[in-house]
């Protein structure tokens, strides 16, 4: 639990203009990572990151998170470790099974084979053998989205960083024990593992995509005391990320990029602290 704050924004391109101006602006402010969700409403994640890897000299990029259904294993590692290679090693591949949505998806749009949840998991496995066989020497770091069990294990042996798939409105008892699950099973590795959370809104507004994405307005996740939602002062704020960090071990948080500039003081306070 000894990491310092990382801080990554998760956004989406619109166009070449917004993306590399997000891109350029999320390093000038001290981000350390610039992360795009994967969707097939979206562009494709991987052309889109290199193209912001590209625009920026230190800014990290990542994935958060692959869908397995959407890429065969060896072809989503080939990806990743080129874009690692091509990026100066500024890449990280977040990776899961995805919501239960994408599999129909994967099948009525790509012709892939609608897959069960053992087989996505088996899918997100592969990739990562993939991606270690092709990165050699090197070492991509790789973050998995783990909602289940037997996800939770895997990061426990396979992750540098995990992400706890549980809802925006988990309590933070239940957050905490799931954490120290995946740490307990990692052994040796724990005390190198970092963990990653999401923050949905900051302040007392909810965008009206993220109602619909949670579930939940800016009130009903105050109401639940939830990790999705951060409010008050920029002190205040701070001190709450420092205690999250303190019981949770959550380290990496990663933002909604709707917040880039309001989120930017706390960056500026707390990264690598």
């Amino acid at each position: 639990m000894g990491h310092g704050f990382r801080f990554a924004l998760q956004s989406a391109p619109q166009d070449q203009q917004q993306w590399l101006g997000i891109a350029r602006r999320a390093e000038q402010l001290g981000y350390s990572t610039l992360m795009m969700p994967d969707g097939l409403q979206l562009p494709s994640p991987m052309p889109a990151l290199a193209i912001a890897a590209g625009a920026t000299t230190s800014l990290h990029v990542g994935t958060w998170v692959l869908a397995s259904p959407l890429r065969a294993p060896r072809l989503a590692a080939w990806d990743a470790h080129s874009l690692s290679l091509l990026s100066g090693d500024r890449f990280e591949l977040g990776i899961g099974t995805g919501r239960p949505e994408v599999a129909q998806q994967a099948a009525d749009l790509l012709g892939q084979p609608v897959t069960s949840p053992a087989r996505r998991l088996a899918q997100v496995e592969q990739t990562i053998d993939e991606l270690r066989g092709l990165d050699g020497d090197r070492h991509t770091p790789v973050l998995i989205a783990a909602g289940g069990p037997k996800a939770r294990a895997l990061a426990a042996a396979k992750a540098d960083i995990f992400t706890l798939a549980t809802g925006a409105l988990a309590s933070r008892d239940e957050v905490a024990r799931l954490a120290s699950e995946v740490r307990d099973a990692a052994g040796d590795r724990a005390s190198a593992l970092e963990f990653a959370i999401v923050v949905f809104v900051v302040g007392d507004e909810a965008p009206p995509w993220v109602q619909r994405f949670t579930g939940a307005d800016a009130a009903t996740l105050a109401a639940h005391d939830s990790l999705a939602i951060l409010r008050g002062s920029v002190r205040e704020i701070a001190d709450e990320l420092q205690r999250r960090r303190d019981t949770l071990g959550c380290s990496y948080i990663v933002v909604n990029g709707t917040f880039i500039e309001q989120f930017a003081p706390v960056v500026e306070l707390l990264a690598g602290r």
